[in-house]
């Protein structure tokens, strides 16, 4: 069948065959179908939608248009987790070495920021020396060696979606549900892992912010992993406001080691703890949820977490020496306090407009190629719900370039709502599927 007959059949509202479906991913990996027709193709896929088998036949496709990572040889259930993205969210440092301490393997292959949400990658590469880039066996090596292992998408692994992707960032198709979970699972169950959990984000500064939508995509995305015979749990938090104190690079993995130090702010650590424990669950390293969090919070207080975290960054080239020192961390030239406006209590802290100041400061970025300043961001010192004085800091801004320093002050500046009275503070994990 011509790639045009296919679109056609899409665009009139007509289920595709796991055939066509397949003869599509592999004629945009091997350039046999131009990218326009592929353009078309999405048009039509975000007008028309996709049955839970097509995404499973698209994820399928696309996971096997490059390798398909054999972890067999290393023992155990091989667990990964995955967020949709927020602003603050640095759980994938915490949980991978708590989780892997309680001996659960850890493959990770996560992603880098784009737009108001930041990336794992770009927080690592904060740390000197330390190589998110590895071959597929340097990352059968490290995983062996450490019980983790935190890279990038090799060029081995799904390269299908790249291309994909691309097009759907060029033509107003990125936020097409059954697009975005074929492109995040295809990656996933390329990387050799038995399980997986999903944390998916909600609310303001979530790329999905309606909570309808967020359970769409948290059970499509669960059904594609099932269907594929793999273990699937997703947990649904709220992403209205920054997790954690420190958004950016450099704070935010120092944040981190505060965390697995058993200091870092309560709800990073009750978060990170509670996706660990799933993943620890999952890898049947534990008999129940409660005893899996029993052992989560057990590998920070003995400092195992903390040691298995130390060895990965060793094991990737990083200089190790920050986890004791946060000094040798890049540094800001220049910091300044954004003071409140007046008494009360915080009503509300947008997280959106928080991750795009703390982008524009350098911290992030607004395309693919911008380059990012892993000592920008924002350190925040009051969240929802805090009493605060007139002219006390709410945070500080780190920055060593100052060419977008008041827009980025004015996002922060309208991010606080300041009332009367406290606001309900509503749980951080909405629900689990």
């Amino acid at each position: 069948m011509r790639a045009v007959d296919i679109i056609r059949k899409k665009r009139d509202g007509h289920a595709l065959s796991a055939h066509e479906i397949a003869r599509m991913v592999q004629g945009i990996a091997t350039h046999e179908v131009p990218e326009y027709q592929w353009s078309a193709l999405l048009m039509a896929i975000i007008w028309r939608g996709m049955s839970e088998a097509e995404i499973v036949a698209l994820t399928d496709a696309m996971m096997r248009s490059g390798s398909v990572v054999d972890l067999s040889a290393i023992p155990g259930l091989k667990v990964d987790k995955h967020s949709t993205g927020g602003v603050g969210d640095k759980t994938s440092l915490i949980l991978a070495p708590i989780a892997a301490a309680a001996g659960v393997p850890v493959p990770m292959v996560s992603g880098r920021g784009l737009g108001h949400a930041g990336g794992t990658l770009d927080k690592l590469e904060s740390i000197p020396g330390f190589r998110v880039n590895l071959d597929l066996d340097g990352y059968r090596s490290v995983l062996d060696q450490c019980g983790l292992v935190l890279i990038g998408q090799t060029a081995e692994i799904a390269p299908a979606d790249k291309h994909i992707y691309a097009l759907r960032d060029a033509t107003a198709t990125v936020e097409s549900i059954p697009l975005i979970a074929a492109s995040i699972m295809s990656k996933k169950l390329a990387e050799g892992i038995d399980g997986l959990v999903l944390d998916v984000k909600t609310g303001n500064g979530a790329y999905i912010e309606r909570l309808d939508d967020s359970r769409i995509l948290a059970r499509t995305m669960c059904s594609i992993g099932r269907d594929l015979g793999k273990r699937v749990r997703a947990l649904i938090t709220r992403m209205d406001q920054p997790l954690g104190n420190a958004v950016g690079n450099a704070v935010e993995v120092t944040e981190a080691l505060a965390c697995l130090r058993g200091n870092g702010p309560s709800d990073l650590v009750d978060l990170s703890v509670e996706l660990a424990a799933e993943m620890v669950l999952m890898g049947e390293r534990a008999g129940t949820l409660e005893e899996a969090r029993h052992r989560c919070r057990r590998a920070i207080a003995d400092g195992s977490a903390l040691d298995r975290f130390r060895r990965v960054v060793e094991a990737q080239g990083g200089d190790s020496r920050v986890i004791d020192d946060p000094s040798l961390f890049p540094q800001a030239r220049i910091r300044y306090d954004v003071a409140a406006p007046c008494s009360g209590y915080i009503q509300r802290l947008a997280a959106r407009p928080i991750g795009h100041a703390s982008m524009l400061l350098g911290a992030g970025r607004h395309r693919v190629d911008s380059v990012i300043d892993p000592a920008a961001g924002i350190i925040l010192h009051h969240k929802t719900g805090d009493p605060v004085e007139r002219g006390e800091p709410l945070c500080t801004v780190l920055m060593n370039d100052e060419s977008h320093r008041q827009a980025a002050l004015d996002l922060i500046r309208n991010a606080y709502l300041i009332g009367d009275s406290a606001p309900p503070i509503e749980p951080l994990i909405v629900e689990r599927t």
